[in-house]
């Protein structure tokens, strides 16, 4: 078996998950009578202390399906130059809504300089795109942003007419990180997307909630992007085992991405790792060739970025410390 460091995404259900799908209450989620979705809905509105929640196919799905909601065509979001929504989701914004992004570069710690987003918010003239929107990510790059932030990003949101989106597909890493309940960030936050198929360990779906009034509109924007499903409480039992059972053990992979760290750290040097959450990144002259010679070993990596996540145990790590040694030895 392989030891697959490449994303919190290959994440497969446990026996339990697996149970909990076989088990569900299903109906016809686009009639809205499939309890498992109801119920998930509710759920993560819940613990984010919103008052809807949308159950969607994906984070990208779910981010689009806000930036619609949010934005009309010819209006303006503002993200960071690697942000997932507007690097990698296809131009979706863009192609589908005719929403222009306006990227500035992230700072060192994942946030976005204050004093940047607001030189590029647009004036009140008719020659400019209408700033409508901010996207942040929490986390980003593995690095959980504190609160403290998003208290001085609401402000100003609100001191420029803005809304705020919050992709928060690692949003529980990010508390967990910093010790606050996940509602610490979303309360500053108009609309907010979690994801269940990353360390939480479902196998599809994204939940995006907001205020009720929004949610309705989104609901609109999904079934516009065929992301109606009908007996879907399959996916929904698994979403509610994973945000009842998944989200205090990802503090287990923060433990082991930062053993990882600590062993790769003895291998590579200190100056060629860093840690954050349950993300590990390396500094290594030929990436390509050592992911090669650690494929032969089965150990996936994906470039320079190895995730640690729940089916991931100690016994991997020593693994992948062992098959880094070899490996670079002789590279």
């Amino acid at each position: 078996m392989s030891v697959d460091f490449r994303s919190d995404t290959v994440t497969k259900p446990s026996d339990q998950m697996r149970s909990a799908i076989a088990n569900a209450n299903v109906g016809d989620d686009v009639y809205r009578e499939d309890l498992s979705i109801k119920h998930l809905e509710e759920k993560a509105a819940d613990l984010l202390g919103h008052e809807a929640g949308l159950f969607v196919s994906s984070g990208t799905q779910s981010n689009l399906c806000a930036l619609l909601t949010h934005c009309a065509r010819g209006d303006e979001y503002i993200a960071g130059q690697t942000a997932h929504s507007y690097r990698f989701e296809a131009g979706g914004a863009a192609s589908l809504g005719g929403i222009q992004p306006q990227p500035i570069p992230f700072q060192e710690d994942g946030t976005l300089d204050i004093n940047e987003i607001v030189n590029v918010i647009k004036p009140d003239d008719f020659h400019y795109a209408k700033t409508k929107l901010l996207c942040l990510e929490n986390t980003n790059q593995g690095q959980a942003i504190p609160t403290s932030y998003f208290a001085k990003i609401r402000k100003l949101t609100k001191d420029h007419n803005l809304f705020l989106h919050l992709d928060g597909a690692r949003l529980f890493n990010a508390a967990i990180a910093n010790n606050v309940e996940a509602q610490e960030y979303a309360k500053h936050c108009d609309s907010v997307s979690i994801c269940l198929s990353k360390g939480l360990g479902a196998p599809v779906g994204s939940v995006l909630v907001g205020e009720k009034n929004f949610i309705e509109k989104a609901r609109r924007w999904r079934k516009m992007l065929g992301g109606g499903m009908r007996q879907a409480g399959f996916l929904g039992a698994a979403g509610l085992y994973a945000l009842d059972n998944n989200i205090q053990r990802l503090e287990l992979d923060h433990l082991r991405a930062r053993k990882l760290a600590a062993g790769l750290s003895e291998i590579l040097g200190d100056d060629a790792v860093s840690c954050a959450t349950n993300m590990v990144f390396i500094n290594y002259k030929n990436i390509a060739d050592l992911s090669a010679r650690l494929r032969s070993k089965n150990i996936l990596i994906s470039g320079n970025r190895l995730v640690v996540h729940l089916d991931i145990n100690d016994s991997d790590i020593e693994h992948a410390l062992t098959a880094f040694s070899i490996a670079v030895v002789t590279s």
